[in-house]
């Protein structure tokens, strides 16, 4: 039987994110590549003979009910008491607020790790359905795959993209997705691209401008890490990052950046990495 399991719960980027409409429900249609990184946050999870879910973390500021690994938990952890519950911990890399995806990685990540761990035998489509619930970026890491990405983010096509070197700052300031989303300001109405367009160039963030309107910190980060590639903001922000081919040109780059905005060097992956399992 297996006792425990270990994951990395990958963070992603938007490569792009185009707006290209607003729903009768008041989410959003958008156009977007997800890319996988290297690099997230290292989450453990242990079987316990006592029933329900224990989290060893404390998020502040988030309410245990819209903890995502919380309400991830709840939807799997089983009702049989003689199976018993789980015991969730994490140490966190993926800052919140950052348009980095780390709360609905690590949701999609619980998910996945309590279908595996008590063998429910969900498929990943049932558990992506799951995972929409609670998030439109969860269906992504529940894939667990670069991904093109329509709808409101969930309606997915996998693709494989050059696992490229990545320099990622994160402004000290938290942006409100919801606020993002809801502004007067934001254009909603992209037009349309097909992938091969795309992958072409001439791609942007239809967020960006509003956040950098508001959050001066984020349109200062841009600038610095202009000075060395092109820049872009992930998400809705805070963080913004800059592409480059090779490991060495990505360390120069994040060498001259101020430590204040904690630069990350990580990989583009196409595959989130395995579980870990210990058996007894």
């Amino acid at each position: 039987m297996i006792t425990s399991l270990t994951c990395l719960s990958p963070a992603k980027l938007n490569l792009f994110l185009h707006i290209t409409g607003r729903r009768d429900d008041g989410l959003h249609n958008l156009q977007t590549i997800f890319q996988l990184l290297d690099w997230g946050d290292e989450m453990r999870f242990e079987r316990q003979n006592s029933q329900g879910c224990t989290l060893d973390a404390d998020f502040e500021g988030v309410a245990p009910e819209e903890n995502l690994i919380l309400r991830a938990a709840s939807l799997l952890i089983p009702q049989d008491p003689s199976m018993g519950g789980v015991r969730i911990s994490i140490k966190k890399h993926i800052p919140m607020g950052g348009g980095l995806g780390g709360g609905s990685s690590n949701a999609a990540t619980t998910l996945l790790a309590l279908n595996h761990l008590f063998g429910l035998g969900h498929d990943e489509e049932t558990l992506a359905g799951m995972g929409l619930k609670l998030g439109a970026d969860v269906p992504v890491f529940v894939l667990g795959r670069s991904a093109w990405g329509e709808g409101v983010g969930e309606l997915l096509t996998p693709i494989t993209l050059p696992e490229d070197w990545f320099v990622i700052l994160r402004p000290d300031c938290h942006v409100s997705t919801a606020d993002i989303f809801n502004a007067p300001e934001l254009t909603r109405n992209t037009a349309p691209i097909t992938m091969s367009a795309a992958f072409k160039g001439g791609v942007h963030n239809d967020l960006q401008t509003v956040v950098e309107m508001r959050h001066p910190e984020v349109r200062n980060a841009l600038k610095l890490l202009s000075n060395s590639a092109p820049a872009m903001m992930t998400g809705s922000g805070a963080c913004v990052f800059a592409q480059v081919d090779t490991q060495i040109k990505a360390q120069a780059i994040a060498a001259k950046v101020p430590e204040s905005l904690a630069p990350v060097v990580a990989r583009g992956v196409n595959h989130r990495p395995q579980f870990v399992a210990e058996h007894d």
